[in-house]
């Protein structure tokens, strides 16, 4: 098949209806739009957001008031697991560039170590928040947090 065998599919070429072309047209003098009222009128648009003359969403909402862009009430942290430790040497100093480096976070926001999985090796770590299980079993293993 090239590009100038293609044909349209049958039916897709129809014409559209021409309105309030005479009676005898099937769409005249109304053209469709039913007798009379706002909606039968030329030049009608809805206006976004119109419910009817009931009011709208946006305007029984409240308003917001203050500065916009409010931090969020808690801190988003980036997790990190014991077991994701494994990747360091014995008596690595781990902060969040090493992470950076070795692919365990992303470059934004604090980073929180949780207790999940075992450590057995001495490590030395300076992140922004460790829970109380993880810090147990680091300092169990002989390592510390700064």
């Amino acid at each position: 098949m090239k590009i100038h065998e293609l044909r349209p599919k049958k039916g897709s070429t129809s014409r559209k209806k021409r309105l309030g072309r005479g009676i005898a047209s099937g769409k005249g003098r109304t053209a469709g739009r039913g007798d009379k009222g706002q909606k039968s009128r030329s030049g009608f648009k809805i206006k976004r957001g119109f419910e009817g003359g009931q009011t709208p969403l946006v305007t029984r909402l409240p308003k917001r008031r203050g500065v916009g862009n409010r931090p969020l009430p808690w801190t988003r942290f980036q997790i990190i697991n014991l077991r994701d430790l494994a990747v360091f040497e014995e008596g690595a100093e781990i902060n969040k560039k090493e992470l950076i480096k070795k692919g365990l976070i992303n470059k934004k926001g604090k980073v929180k170590l949780l207790g999940d999985g075992e450590v057995s090796k001495k490590l030395i770590i300076q992140i922004d928040a460790v829970s109380k299980n993880a810090r147990e079993k680091i300092e169990k293993a002989g390592g510390r947090i700064k």
